[in-house]
């Protein structure tokens, strides 16, 4: 069992986009106790929707009129802001056996990483709350206004279907010169939005043309985790 909610990288360049987030989730339909809102301390109303087994879990054990740290997924939504999937929780001090995280039939990110489970110990986390760890394309950044948009491809679903690859629109400041690179960010929620606070470079995202004009990721499968690059860039100091 992991000490952490966000389990460590295996490849160098794995995909995902994974967080946690305190607040009180309530539904917004009595009738639909999957869907709702994230209630947090900043007075942000976040969308999410439960996912998997977290449900059940949510019923049987947890009071849900008062804050918990919740790990999510999180997607972009126009013109809503950010949109969160609920995958797990992390309170060791209350949940004594695994969280259950994704339900593989019901989340995009399934096959993208191990599942979050807790340890018994301290329910703090040395990133603290509303941390966000995103991996994945970088295919813009205007730095004159602090947006990027970052590509997050995943794996073939264990029925043989190859999930459609989705883009977070992020903030930050990063140079053009790191376009259509492979890149890791960590990031801090900020109202409806992920703020950077820092950057790390891994390798370029090489393409070539096809029959159809669109580029297509070499070195691995397209919707699966590339293989280990040829080259590896450099860190780059934390954002401003």
């Amino acid at each position: 069992m992991r000490s952490h909610p966000i389990p460590p990288v295996t490849e160098p360049l794995q995909y995902r986009a994974i967080g946690v987030v305190r607040g009180i989730f309530a539904p917004t339909e009595p009738d639909q106790p999957n869907r709702g809102v994230i209630q947090t301390a900043d007075g942000e109303a976040l969308e999410a929707v439960v996912l998997g087994r977290l449900l059940t879990l949510m019923r049987r054990h947890l009071d849900l009129a008062v804050p918990h740290l919740w790990v999510v997924y999180p997607r972009s939504r126009e013109p809503q802001g950010l949109h969160l999937q609920m995958v797990g929780i992390w309170e060791p001090s209350t949940l004594a056996a695994e969280v259950p995280a994704t339900d593989p039939q019901s989340s995009d990110e399934s096959s993208m990483e191990e599942p979050p489970s807790a340890d018994l110990g301290s329910d703090a986390l040395p990133e603290g709350d509303d941390y966000f760890s995103v991996r994945g394309e970088l295919i813009y950044t205007r730095p004159e206004t602090g947006d990027l948009v970052v590509k997050v491809r995943q794996q073939p679903r264990a029925d043989g279907s190859r999930p459609v690859p989705f883009k977070l629109q992020l903030k930050g400041t990063v140079p053009l010169e790191h376009l259509r690179h492979f890149v890791a960010l960590d990031l801090r929620r900020q109202g409806q939005d992920l703020q950077l606070e820092q950057l790390e470079v891994l390798a370029p995202v090489t393409t070539r043309g096809n029959r159809g004009g669109k580029g297509r990721r070499e070195g691995g499968r397209e919707g699966g985790r590339p293989s280990a690059p040829g080259r590896r860039g450099a860190v780059s100091r934390p954002a401003r």
